[in-house]
C-alpha cells in the first residue's frame, strides 16, 4: 500500500499519489473500470478531476455509488465569474453523481486578468464560498501551470485561505533557479498555513517535438520504467508533497509501483546524479521556461 500524509489542514490523510483523472477524459467506461481496480489494489484514496477533462467526471461518476466512501473527491472549475462557477459546480456534481465534493479548485488561475476577476467582487471565489456554506463542497483550492504559478499562488493565499494549491514539480523545472526559489517560498508558506501542496508533471520529458508522436498527454512523458521511478522518487523525497498521476493512463502502473517502493524507504543517495544522467540520456527539458510558452 502507498504512504499517506495529512492533506493540509483538511483532516484527511491522502495517499501521496493522487489519481489524476484527466487520464479518463477520452476513455470508455470499461477501460476506466480497470483503472479503478488498480487504484483500489494500491489503496489510492484521492481522485482529482475537472469539469474540463473531457468525459472524466462521467467516468468517475460511475464509480461513486459503490466507492464514494473510499475517495477524497476533488474537481475544478475554469469559470472566473460567480454565476459561471456556480453552474459549473452543479454540472460537476451531476456528472459525478454526488451531493458534494471534498475539494473544488479554481483551475489554472495564473493570468492577471483572470486572477482579478475570479477573486474580486462577483468572482468565482464568491460562488465557491457560498457552495461551501451550503455543504456542496468542503474545501477550496487553486491550481496553476507555468513559471508564474508559485508566485501567483502566494498572491492567492494572501487574498484567501485556500486549502490546497497545485503546480508543476519535476527535476528539470526545479533546476531553474527562478522557479525553484518561488516554489520553495510557496511550499514554506503552505507548511506554515497548513495548506496542501499538490504537484503535477512529475514524469514530463519535454514538449512534443516534430520527431515524436503525441499520445495521451499534451507533453511527452518519460517512458522507461527506471526513469519514471527516479522522477517519482524525486517528488516524493520532498516532505509533504503530493504527486498527481499523469494523464497518460498507460504510465499509471509504473507510477504507482514506484510510489510503493518509495514508501519502503528506498535509498535516495544516488538519486541526484541519476536524475542528471536522465536529463542527458532522454533529452529532458522543462515544460515552462522564462520567456517561453506558459500554456498547455
Amino acid at each position: 500500500m502507498l504512504e499517506k500524509y495529512a492533506f493540509g489542514g483538511t483532516g484527511h490523510s491522502s495517499t501521496r499519489i493522487l489519481f489524476g483523472a484527466a487520464a479518463l477524459g477520452r476513455m470508455d467506461q470499461k477501460k476506466s473500470d480497470k483503472v479503478l481496480e488498480l487504484l483500489l489494489n494500491y489503496g489510492v484514496n484521492h481522485i482529482d478531476t475537472a469539469a474540463g477533462y473531457g468525459d472524466s467526471e462521467l467516468r468517475v461518476g460511475e464509480w461513486m455509488a459503490e466507492h464514494r466512501k473510499h475517495f477524497f473527491l476533488a474537481t475544478k472549475t475554469h469559470k472566473r465569474d460567480a454565476a459561471g462557477a456556480r453552474e459549473s459546480l452543479h454540472q460537476s456534481l451531476e456528472r459525478l453523481r454526488v451531493d458534494s465534493v471534498d475539494l473544488i479548485q479554481l483551475h489554472n488561475l495564473v493570468g492577471e486578468d483572470a486572477w482579478a476577476k475570479a477573486l474580486g467582487p462577483g468572482g468565482a471565489l464568491e460562488a465557491l464560498i457560498e457552495a461551501r456554506d451550503e455543504g456542496l463542497v468542503r474545501f477550496i483550492g487553486v491550481t496553476g501551470h507555468g513559471m508564474a504559478a508559485p508566485a501567483m499562488h502566494r498572491r492567492s493565499l494572501g487574498r484567501f485561505d485556500f486549502n490546497s494549491v497545485l503546480l508543476p514539480c519535476n527535476y528539470s523545472m526545479l533546476a531553474q533557479p527562478e522557479y525553484r526559489a518561488d516554489f520553495d517560498a510557496l511550499v514554506g508558506e503552505c507548511r506554515e498555513r497548513g495548506t496542501a501542496v499538490q504537484t503535477i508533471k512529475s514524469i514530463a520529458r519535454r514538449r512534443w517535438t516534430e520527431e515524436s508522436e503525441p499520445r495521451y498527454s499534451w507533453y511527452e512523458p518519460l517512458q522507461e520504467e527506471g526513469s519514471i521511478d527516479r522522477a517519482v522518487r524525486f517528488v516524493l523525497a520532498q516532505e509533504g508533497l503530493f504527486l498527481n498521476s499523469s494523464s497518460d493512463a498507460t504510465l499509471l502502473p509504473a507510477t504507482l509501483e514506484s510510489a510503493r517502493r518509495a514508501a519502503l524507504g528506498m535509498d535516495n543517495e544516488s538519486l541526484e546524479s541519476n536524475l542528471r544522467a536522465d536529463v542527458e540520456k532522454y533529452a529532458v527539458e522543462p515544460l515552462f521556461t522564462p520567456g517561453g510558452p506558459q500554456g498547455i
